[in-house]
């Protein structure tokens, strides 16, 4: 394939589909709750006599697709709420991986929100049923994964406790070998990172590498405390930097990686549809980014589509292959593991 072609949507063929199905990639922004897709979450809940808004799976198919950000949170919280044993943990990430080997993800930092879960059973049987489903996962399709614990903003705000269990959750998931830092998401508007000071200058001082989410439904102020307050690694989204020419310098000069979800921009509406992805402008003016699904069944996506995403507003081969090379770089496997995924991507380069 001639890889310095520029694709538009007249040329997005069936060749350039497989050929982005078959890159192999790595992701650094998705969440594992909003990677279960509506026929298993149906499944759980109806094991579990949880009662859902919907009287059929075709019904619960219609409420699980993205309407608005509100509406969006709240099919988000029913979904961790069908979520209730050891088997739906270890069941729920095994999926996930299977998705993941399908578009030939071969490791990914996943988010996952321990607030949601605190009161359904202890931390050490969640962790070790997510254990168990790395394990199973990775020996059915041999993609890796690593947890992001993240702190839900709206929740854990005003309760210290629960911050300090999601930090403990992190401390342990390291320690077990299934986790690699922690995050912060949830609802940015009314919750600045700020509040979080303390909790995230202890995960730093324990050894955690720290990420945020930023720049999405809050604007590019979040952003800046994310960076300043925080000290984060990365920022989750950060797609509305574009609102700020002094952060953009930043962003540049520090080359701070930017989680940017495509299609999840497009539902939440924090891009137009008719509009290009403000991903391009970003990339131009020098900021490093990276390109992920977010909540790939909410936002009827999928990682392959987030970069055809791109091919079909003129993102050529090469560009979307340095996207997914930042994504290997600023991803917190050791530099020996990266070594080794670049040689072997290298030869995908080279046979196709």
């Amino acid at each position: 394939m001639h890889h310095s072609e520029v694709y538009n949507s007249t040329t997005l063929n069936d060749n350039l589909t497989q050929h982005i199905r078959r890159m192999p990639k790595i992701e650094l922004h998705v969440h594992l709750e909003g990677s279960t897709n509506a026929e298993a979450v149906y499944a759980m809940a109806k094991r579990n006599g949880v009662a859902l808004p919907a009287s059929s799976l075709e019904a619960w198919k219609t409420y699980y697709n993205f309407r608005d950000f509100d509406h969006f949170i709240d099919v988000y919280l029913l979904v961790a709420q069908c979520i209730k044993t050891p088997k739906d943990y270890a069941l729920m990430v095994e999926s996930y991986m299977q998705l993941q080997f399908e578009h030939n993800i071969q490791y990914s930092e996943v988010y996952f929100s321990p607030s949601l879960h605190r009161d359904k059973l202890p931390a050490a049987e969640i962790l070790e049923a997510l254990s168990k489903g790395i394990q199973r996962g990775s020996e059915k399709y041999g993609t890796q994964v690593k947890f992001i614990p993240d702190i839900s903003r709206e929740i854990a705000a005003n309760d210290k406790v629960l911050q300090r269990y999601v930090l403990e959750f992190a401390l342990t998931a390291k320690v077990m070998g299934i986790g690699i830092g922690m995050g912060i998401g949830g609802k940015e508007i009314g919750y600045p990172p700020e509040i979080f000071r303390d909790i995230f200058a202890e995960a730093r001082q324990q050894g955690l590498h720290v990420v945020a989410h930023g720049g999405e439904t809050g604007g590019a102020e979040s952003i800046h405390g994310a960076l300043q307050t925080l000290k984060a690694e990365r920022i989750g989204h950060g797609v509305r930097a574009i609102e700020d020419s002094t952060l953009m310098a930043t962003l540049k000069e520090k080359q701070v990686p930017l989680e940017i979800s495509p299609q999840s921009n497009y539902c939440i509406g924090i891009v137009e549809r008719d509009q290009p992805h403000p991903i391009r402008k970003l990339v131009d003016a020098g900021l490093y980014c990276t390109v992920n699904s977010d909540d790939p069944p909410f936002f009827s996506t999928d990682l392959s589509n987030e970069y055809l995403t791109l091919a079909a507003q003129g993102f050529s081969f090469d560009e979307l292959w340095q996207l997914n090379l930042n994504a290997l770089n600023a991803s917190f496997l050791s530099d020996d593991e990266k070594a080794t995924y670049f040689s072997k991507w290298e030869q995908f380069v080279y046979t196709e």
